[in-house]
């Protein structure tokens, strides 16, 4: 029997508080503030390894490149909004949510972005029963579509395996391989008792991830190629295999600057593109840090507010 978490008053704009508990002052925005603090205490540490000088020297001046990272930066949230506004209908104000759980999934810990947005749907949305469903529906399938797309983009790229020495890499390969396509087939086995969203919502969620998944690896490779544009397609269709196979590993933050860090050591001589990957690792901290001192100072400019 599908799990039907939701339930909108008619009558009342959004933003309830919930059903099953008292109103009080709760410390969620405390929390959100901390956590904010950890993320650009954690992008600044992990920052530290980055060859700034190198990275500096290759960062574009071009408005497309700007245009193109920032959609690329807030097509994940996007997407998730898109899910939950049809699921829940939820407004405008869940996209700074979900921003927040994307950055908490990237540095801190995988799934911890969902623990907060669990939390915010909880303070901020009318719920007969806990949103906990919906949420790990949504987060299952998300896995499901990266699995099948990077499965694919494999099968796709594999004639440019010559390009990379990936001999010495061979049996963490076939390891990552294995996770994939294990948890795949054991979330398909198991999608009865795992799944609560109705059949034609689990679709909708399923597409939505997809089309997010190409439209991102599309755009990396448009952002590499601004950059490089002399470089062979070959190159730039084994790197973004690589980078989803990489998002792929559970429970590795900030996996940009993994990917960029086996980019380094797979390429060896390849400095330009070496150098590319790690440009894009430091902008995306970057862009992490920012949002997330920004939202620091929302939430102390809202308590404020609020004495």
């Amino acid at each position: 029997m599908p799990d039907q978490t939701l339930a909108l008053a008619p009558t009342e704009a959004f933003a309830f508080e919930p059903q099953d508990r008292k109103a009080r002052l709760a410390p969620g925005s405390v929390l959100g503030a901390l956590l904010s603090l950890i993320v650009v205490g954690a992008a600044i540490y992990q920052a530290r390894d980055l060859d700034l000088a190198t990275i500096v020297a290759l960062v574009p001046a071009s408005p497309a490149f700007w245009g193109l990272f920032a959609i690329s930066y807030l097509i994940g949230p996007a997407s998730d909004w898109f899910i939950f506004h049809r699921l829940w209908g939820v407004g405008a104000g869940a996209f700074g949510a979900l921003v927040r759980k994307l950055i908490y999934n990237e540095l801190l810990v995988a799934y911890l972005g969902e623990v907060y947005f669990y939390g915010w749907a909880r303070r901020n949305l009318k719920f007969v029963t806990a949103p906990f469903g919906a949420i790990k529906d949504v987060a299952v399938l998300s896995a499901i579509a990266g699995n099948a797309t990077t499965l694919v983009l494999l099968a796709v790229a594999f004639p440019f395996a010559r390009l990379l020495p990936l001999h010495d890499h061979a049996s963490a390969i076939g390891l990552s391989l294995a996770f994939v396509i294990g948890s795949s087939l054991a979330i398909m086995l198991l999608r009865r008792s795992l799944l609560s969203l109705e059949r034609k919502e689990l679709v909708m969620v399923f597409a939505v991830h997809l089309l997010r998944i190409l439209a991102t690896t599309i755009l990396s490779a448009s952002l590499w190629h601004l950059v490089l544009p002399d470089v062979e397609l070959g190159w730039w269709v084994m790197l973004v295999t690589i980078r989803l196979l990489i998002s792929r590993l559970p429970f590795v933050p900030n996996k940009d600057v993994v990917f960029a860090g086996i980019t380094v050591l797979a390429l060896g001589g390849e400095v330009e593109m070496s150098a590319l990957m790690a440009l894009m690792a430091g902008l995306t901290l970057a862009a992490h840090a920012l949002v997330g001192l920004s939202f620091v100072l929302a939430d102390l400019l809202s308590r404020g507010k609020r004495r």
